[in-house]
């Protein structure tokens, strides 16, 4: 389900509002009729002339289903509260939800999610991340590290770009502890965002 789930985020009126950009996914599908959960953990800052500051902080829950040995079905929620503004404290919504394929079996995955973020009276925002995933074992179905760029598309017409390295360590067919870095900017533009996620995936259903 995102991927999984698109996470987008609304930032009409505040510009130290960051659309969620995490991935904390793999190049792997799930399995047909399996299904998996990831709840997970994300601050974000921000880069600008030398310096560094937080913006956000959000926790988030994705789940997966498994089509086919080959298609997924992504979805996801996050909470987000930003720091300094006036949805603050009561925080935004964000939902998603697309299709993954995998391009090579455990090593390469297209997903696009289409999510939309909001909050209690503000205007809804959409957005679509089309996204690649390029994922390295480190140890068979132990270690991976994933690399996943993604072009982030604003109906609204504002688009970025973003970037993720996420390491996945257990019995990966099964769970995994998911840590994560990724960028996110603007190009031609200075300054860029980052964030730093964990999150935990549990799967379920037996392998056919």
């Amino acid at each position: 389900m995102t991927s999984y789930l698109l996470v987008v985020i609304v930032c009409l009126h505040f510009s130290s509002c960051v659309t969620v950009f995490s991935e904390l996914q793999s190049a792997r599908t799930v399995g047909e009729g399996r299904f998996d959960i990831t709840p997970s953990y994300s601050t974000v800052g921000q880069f600008y002339e030398g310096e560094s500051e937080g913006v956000q902080n959000h926790i988030g829950f994705q789940a997966a289903y498994g089509i086919s040995s080959r298609w997924d079905i992504r979805a996801r929620y996050e909470r987000v509260w930003v720091k300094d503004t006036e949805f603050g404290e009561d925080g935004v919504n964000v939902l998603g939800f697309g299709p993954k394929y995998s391009l090579l079996e455990n090593k390469i995955a297209a997903y696009l999610p289409v999510g939309v973020g909001f909050f209690e009276g503000g205007e809804k925002e959409w957005q679509v991340h089309p996204t690649l995933l390029f994922t390295l074992p480190l140890m068979p179905d132990k270690a991976e590290v994933t690399f996943s760029p993604k072009y982030l598309i604003d109906f609204n017409g504002t688009n970025l770009v973003a970037t993720n390295l996420g390491f996945a360590f257990g019995d990966l067919r099964n769970w995994a502890i998911r840590p994560e870095f990724g960028l996110l900017f603007n190009p031609g533009e200075q300054g860029s965002n980052f964030h730093f996620s964990v999150g935990f995936t549990k799967s379920f259903g037996a392998w056919k």
